[in-house]
């Protein structure tokens, strides 16, 4: 088996942290893709084995992915979530969608929450979360008139697009609080939905000056469960606020394994 010397502990194998796909057409063959830097992040920061999840929602039913995974993350994508889901209006001609992706993340997050196994969303992923727990989404911040463009500016460098674009206010009591993030950060903005309405069950953590919320949790979760709205996997290792929160992600992960492997052992 894999292992890894975690530091004050003992040798223990690395956990195993199921990365979700987008399917993607490219020429004549189907493929299921994921951004080399969600991988990164959670071999780097969250110190586990990431391990790709294909969309293929009619071959492997939540369960059957659950009971491999120690932990799971939720990728950010070009691709919005349907909106049938959350009973929105009909997308505009040219919307991005994957419904391979939709079939296979949804039941998944809700599946995973129950089952105590932690989650973490990003992006779509943080949307994902709140659609799947019965949450709607602005299709379009910048049209609604109440909030600022939180789109990044595809004409500047990929590290311009990914730096600090406003603020975030930490809401007090909640996980990230308890990770020691102070009551303000600054987070990169690289989306054109968000949160309309907040699903029932969830907590918002984090919220934009403009009031569109940035971060949610499940407080009644067995398990870590956080998802946020800006891209913490990008150069994670030298932001302090988002290496925090791949920590916690990580060191949840790792719990998971070893009671996982503390089960198995007893019933060997």
């Amino acid at each position: 088996p894999i292992t890894a010397i975690i530091p004050g502990c003992f040798m223990s194998r690395l956990p195993l942290i199921g990365v979700t796909t987008c399917s993607r057409q490219i020429g004549l063959h189907a493929y299921h893709t994921s951004g080399d830097k969600y991988s990164r992040a959670v071999a780097t920061a969250a110190k586990g084995l990431p391990v790709l999840i294909p969309s293929l929602a009619d071959l492997f039913p939540p369960s059957d992915i659950l009971d491999a995974l120690d932990g799971i993350l939720l990728t950010g994508s070009p691709s919005n979530v349907e909106p049938f889901h959350y009973q929105g209006p009909a997308s505009v001609p040219g919307t991005a969608h994957d419904p391979a992706r939709d079939a296979t993340t949804l039941p998944l997050i809700r599946a995973a929450v129950e089952a105590g196994i932690p989650v973490l969303g990003i992006c779509r992923g943080f949307q994902e979360m709140n659609v799947a727990f019965g949450g709607s989404l602005h299709q379009k911040v910048h049209e609604v008139g109440t909030f600022i463009d939180h789109r990044e500016d595809d004409t500047q460098a990929v590290e311009v697009q990914y730096g600090p674009a406003h603020a975030v206010h930490i809401q007090p009591g909640g996980v990230l609080a308890g990770l020691g993030l102070p009551q303000r950060i600054d987070v990169n903005s690289i989306h054109s939905q968000g949160i309309e309405r907040l699903a029932p069950g969830l907590r918002a953590e984090a919220v934009a000056p403009d009031g569109l919320i940035e971060a949610i949790s499940v407080p009644e979760g067995k398990a870590f469960a956080l998802g946020v709205q800006w891209h913490p996997e990008w150069e994670v290792s030298s932001n302090p606020h988002y290496l925090a929160i791949f920590q916690a992600f990580g060191d949840a992960c790792r719990a998971r394994a070893t009671q996982r492997d503390a089960d198995a052992s007893n019933n060997a």
